[in-house]
């Protein structure tokens, strides 16, 4: 029984076999059922008026043999029997003999217990006398269960033909179902490419669909843990060599002179490196959050620039930089990952920290608009040539010649996050500074529910 269950509940085929067999057997007992009644119901119409037929004929008088001992036993063998009183209660006629039906004082049909078991009888009153017929209700129930066995015979011999229809039905429908898995059985550990849709029904449509979106985001992960091996391999070739070339010439330094500069332009590569590192970490762990699909959440940018801003101003007061929100709208929340709007703007926090002089400024901007809310990043540094502004986008790419030390990966960041939110990325620059301005624009949360 747990073997019939656990297939059952295992298979789409046998589930629907069987729930398909027993709808049939269902709706064959029902016709059953119903013819039966049906017939009943006309068989009591039919014999009720044969009965009311045979009591009016009987009014004209009775056949001359009639008496009380009643026909002989060769004519007895007929269903309905037919007795006849006075209205003084004696029986002068009965059609059977030992019929012993009980005279009725109600007139019109009844129902009436006798010899065991019941029998309708229909009794009218005429010159006198009291005319009973009378029929055993179990010749009505057997010419019922009679018609209904035969509605019923065609279908049981029809049942062989309609399992096999709906065994080669079910395997039809079920053909796209096997034919995908057997696309995906054969396949390579290594072979995300997407499962043929082709000729699949609409019911199973979807789940291929999701399925190649899974592959999707597998390949997506994959493709990323291959890029982050082959540029950390890439990138931290040269800040090793440089490291190695610095501790040498530590090693080789005549005085103190030249090994303090020495020491200090090794502390300068061990933190060029270590931030590099930071920053090819963080890439690497946004672009597996993106592979996950963690769930967005409504999150509140005020809060994340106060956040973002509060990582930075260690920094900034280092150079003397004046830091801050220059404008927040209320209410500006945007759909998406707290830690990463954070990340995101850090960078650009970072980016502009770094490149503006001494003395400086740096302005976070909260914009929210009817369809789309604006973060902007504003800075009175040297500013991006308008031929860079989409390159600096690219990862380990530098502007020229460094003004200031990094890996090139921040920008790259900031854009990896801005398109996991739905957002875009504008270099211009600032109106208000005169350095570099980044607009990072994303669709209200109200426009991203309504579509």
């Amino acid at each position: 029984m747990n073997k019939v269950l656990s297939s059952l509940t295992g298979s789409l085929r046998a589930r629907l076999l069987v729930f398909l067999l027993a709808a049939i057997v269902l709706a064959a007992g029902a016709q059953a059922l119903v013819a039966y009644r049906t017939v009943l119901k006309e068989a009591d119409d039919i014999f009720d008026y044969h009965m009311q037929q045979m009591a009016l004929s009987l009014r004209a008088g009775l056949p001359p043999s009639a008496a009380v001992g009643g026909l002989g036993g060769a004519e007895q063998n007929f269903d309905f029997v037919v007795q006849v009183w006075t209205v003084d209660g004696v029986r002068i006629f009965e059609s059977a003999e030992e019929a012993a039906l009980p005279q009725l004082a109600v007139l019109g049909f009844a129902d009436v217990r006798a010899r065991g078991t019941t029998y309708r009888v229909f009794s009218m009153q005429t010159r006198g006398l009291v005319i009973q017929v009378a029929q055993d209700m179990a010749a009505r129930r057997n010419m019922a269960g009679s018609l209904a066995l035969r509605t019923i015979v065609p279908v049981a011999l029809m049942a062989p033909l309609l399992m096999l229809v709906v065994w080669w039905v079910v395997s039809l429908s079920l053909a796209p179902v096997a034919r995908v898995r057997r696309q995906v059985a054969s396949r390579q550990a290594d072979d995300l490419s997407p499962v043929s849709e082709e000729n699949l029904p609409e019911e199973v449509r979807p789940l291929v669909q999701e399925l190649n979106l899974l592959f999707g985001r597998v390949r997506h992960a994959f493709d990323a843990q291959k890029h982050f091996v082959a540029d950390a391999a890439h990138e931290l070739r040269s800040p090793l060599a440089a490291l190695k070339l610095q501790v040498q010439g530590l090693q080789r330094a005549p005085d103190d002179a030249a090994r303090t500069l020495a020491v200090s332009r090794l502390s300068a590569g061990i933190d060029r490196a270590t931030r590099l590192v930071e920053q090819m970490l963080a890439l690497a762990r946004h672009e597996a959050s993106m592979a996950a699909g963690a769930k967005p959440e409504t999150v509140d940018l005020a809060e994340v620039a106060r956040l973002a801003i509060s990582d930075a101003v260690a920094a900034a007061q280092a150079r003397r930089i004046d830091i801050g929100v220059a404008q927040s709208d209320a209410g500006a929340t945007v759909s998406g990952q707290p830690e990463a709007l954070r990340m995101l703007l850090r960078n650009l926090i970072d980016n502009a920290v770094k490149y503006t002089p001494e003395d400086g400024r740096v302005d976070v901007g909260i914009v929210k608009r009817a369809d789309a809310v604006e973060l902007r990043v504003d800075d009175s540094g040297p500013g991006l040539p308008e031929a860079e502004r989409a390159r600096v986008l690219d990862r380990f790419y530098r502007s020229g010649e460094p003004q200031a030390p990094g890996s090139g990966l921040g920008l790259a960041i900031v854009k990896s996050i801005a398109d996991l939110h739905g957002a875009t990325v504008a270099l211009e620059e600032s109106q208000s500074l005169g350095g570099l301005c980044v607009r990072v624009v994303f669709a209200s949360p109200e426009k991203v529910n309504s579509v």
